[in-house]
């Protein structure tokens, strides 16, 4: 073989995938489906073809070693979308509390929706939500389920949970006792900084963790002292000093509203007793979709 074939066939190889590169970031992009949670829609092993122009294609916000957590956060661009998600959607998304994980759910309820799980059964403002097509209840829960079973806030469980509203981009939310742990999670999906100060140092809180919200960044001790009975981190405990904890360097104690900067959604899987969902960590903002 001589040097100019060589040559060719080596920048022919460079161009295509260059190219495939390119479709992956900014079209579509592959998968395969690792786990059960929207059988028999879709099935583990199946190959998945994601649309990312439709919801607004984005650059990339990350850089790293791939397949790894080692890398760093970049600011990125998202190009105006074809149309907003919508209930019945079958979605993409980066998991809130790992976002170098990738989850594939239904959209169940979009922003400003009211949601609610009476007896197993779906209701978005008062209208039931039909299980899919192709959807189950499959019993015994899976072994992990159960393992890490935390319901979101509180609400309820997998079965039954309490009226929700789904934040919606221009709420005003109040502060208090009783939404604290609700709008701290919103502070930090938006991109704040939340960090508690005490003697020990300052601690900066993240959400990246799939085990728990709240966790010191680099670290696997948890605050227990801060969950009274159980809960997550919530500043108005008497556990926790007045003054102790900061939104983007203010005392959060001292604000009075919380102003929501994006929309969120509400997704489940279709094999409901079988998939971790929004049931368990919450919302899923749209710069993650």
């Amino acid at each position: 073989m001589n040097k100019d074939k060589i040559l060719k066939e080596t920048r022919s190889l460079f161009i295509i995938i260059l190219v495939a590169l390119l479709l992956k970031v900014t079209l579509i992009e592959a998968y395969i489906v690792p786990t059960g949670s929207m059988e028999k829609t879709i099935m583990i092993g199946d190959f998945l073809i994601g649309n990312r122009f439709v919801y607004g294609m984005r650059t990339p916000d990350w850089i790293g070693i791939p397949y790894t957590d080692i890398g760093f956060d970049i600011p990125y661009f998202r190009f105006p979308k074809f149309r907003e998600p919508k209930q019945g959607d079958i979605i993409i998304f980066k998991y809130p509390r790992d976002p170098h994980l990738k989850y594939v759910k239904r959209c169940i309820a979009e922003p400003g929706d009211t949601l609610e799980i009476r007896n197993r059964k779906v209701f978005i403002n008062g209208n039931e939500f039909a299980l899919p097509e192709h959807g189950r209840f499959m019993l015994p829960m899976a072994a992990k389920l159960q393992k890490d079973q935390n319901i979101f806030m509180g609400k309820g469980n997998k079965d039954n949970f309490a009226k929700t509203i789904i934040p919606h981009k221009g709420d005003r939310i109040p502060i208090g006792p009783e939404t604290a742990l609700f709008v701290m999670q919103l502070m930090l999906m938006d991109g704040h900084e939340l960090t508690l100060k005490n003697d020990d140092g300052v601690f900066h809180f993240t959400m990246t963790d799939p085990a728990d919200l709240y966790r010191r960044k680099g670290s696997y001790v948890v605050f227990d002292e801060y969950y009274p009975n159980g809960n997550l981190l919530n500043p108005w405990s008497t556990n926790m000093p007045r003054g102790e904890l900061f939104f983007d360097g203010q005392e959060i104690m001292n604000l009075k509203e919380y102003e929501v900067e994006q929309n969120y959604y509400w997704a489940m899987g279709d094999n409901r007793d079988n998939s971790q969902d929004s049931r368990f960590w919450g919302f899923v903002p749209e710069n993650y979709m």
